[in-house]
């Protein structure tokens, strides 16, 4: 068992993604909502209620970094591009302005999956409310003071529609290139982080599958086959985290939660290690933590684990949220010993131990990024976070 100095900062030994499932009838006074059957109010009751219930069952369960399930959202990246003045909703988005190369736009396609919405600037981007923060304030209000620091807030990619939207993301009399775009882009999240920050906010989470398609080769050999540069993409993406953190306080946790999809029903939509990103995701992004995508192996191995840094850390992904199975405890140890392993052989000399010390686990994604959540029950859930604990605590004297 590690014995560290106990840890009082995130991430912590026994972590989670953020989305967990939520209710039957939050669904389905949301479903009213949209109908316009019932009020904002009467579905914020709702909310209030279904959130309080969850933080205590994180509490319960022994995690810190309690998120409020993402209970007021339907997808995962709600929260930027919906309030970002500049951005135009699409209900219906027509096949032309879908890259074909994405894997969750191929995927759609193959299923004849009809009715995608999104959005694609169509003027001058410029941040004129609040993104995440008003989510922050009301959690605060469901938890103790002394856990306020803790608290999670979940973010969207900054290239969510960007990757997605190609040469359509934005008009070229508008932005002349990706710099300009994203420059736009950083001013907004500093913005929100920095207001996040003055509510009390101290950790936060990007949520970015796209990061991890640039370790498919489809989509790789897809974007060459169209003339597009993924390397130099891959490039544009990096700066545009990098811009967006400039400022960002030293006493904030930022991480980065990358997975292959994790759609209705647990559906994910790319495979392949993170060996092709691994230099640039951990040397290149000034991110504190990594969440990273691990229970199957579609993910590959742990061996891009050598290239991390000794000031970052890594939260791996072992417990499945996709499925209801309780992963064996004694495997799940012995995975995280075996990473150590890797990550102590790594290019910066270190002891296991203190390698040891630089690893948390979680579930490898939230159990609801889409609404309706993957096919387990809230049972499920419980029994996943509290085995999260109970693995951390027989690894950790400090979890």
């Amino acid at each position: 068992m590690s014995s560290a100095t106990p840890k009082l900062f995130p991430p912590f030994r026994a972590d989670q993604i953020g989305s967990l499932k939520r209710p039957r009838n939050l669904l389905d006074k949301r479903v009213e909502f949209d109908a316009g059957k019932c009020t904002q109010e009467e579905l914020r009751k709702v909310e209030d209620e279904a959130i309080r219930n969850i933080v205590e069952v994180q509490r319960e369960a022994g995690i810190k970094a309690i998120t409020d399930g993402e209970f007021r959202r339907h997808m995962f990246y709600d929260g930027v591009f919906d309030n970002l003045d500049g951005m135009k909703y699409i209900p219906l988005v027509p096949d032309h302005m879908l890259m074909d190369y994405c894997p969750d736009v191929k995927a759609f396609k193959k299923l004849s999956f009809k009715g995608a919405d999104s959005y694609v600037c169509e003027s001058k981007l410029k941040r004129t409310k609040q993104f995440y923060v008003p989510q922050f304030e009301a959690l605060k209000k469901f938890t103790k003071p002394e856990e306020h620091k803790n608290l999670k807030i979940t973010m969207c990619a900054p290239e969510w529609f960007h990757l997605r939207h190609g040469v359509y993301a934005y008009p070229k009399e508008v932005y002349a290139n990706d710099d300009e775009y994203f420059a736009d882009i950083a001013l907004a999240y500093q913005a929100e982080i920095k207001e996040l920050y003055e509510a009390g906010c101290r950790n936060i989470q990007f949520d970015d599958p796209l990061l991890a398609y640039f370790c498919a080769e489809p989509m790789l050999e897809g974007m060459e086959e169209v003339g597009v540069d993924h390397k130099a993409l891959l490039d544009t993406y990096i700066k545009a985290y990098n811009s967006l953190l400039e400022g960002r306080p030293a006493d904030m946790t930022v991480g980065l939660h990358l997975c292959r999809g994790n759609f209705k029903d647990g559906m994910h939509f790319s495979e392949g290690g993170y060996d092709r990103i691994a230099i640039k995701l951990f040397r290149e992004i000034n991110v504190d933590t990594y969440y990273l995508e691990y229970d199957t192996p579609r993910a590959g191995t742990f061996e891009p684990l050598k290239w991390l840094p000794a000031n970052k850390s890594v939260v791996l992904g072992l417990i499945s949220s996709k499925i209801p199975k309780l992963e064996d405890k004694a495997d799940l140890i012995a995975r995280v010993h075996r990473a150590a392993e890797v990550l102590a052989s790594g290019e910066e000399s270190r002891t296991q131990e203190a390698a040891l010390n630089q690893i948390c686990i979680s579930p490898q994604c939230g159990f609801a990024s889409h609404a309706e959540g993957n096919p387990v029950t809230e049972d499920d859930v419980k029994r996943k976070l509290s085995l999260v604990v109970e693995t951390a605590k027989a690894i950790w004297s400090d979890a």
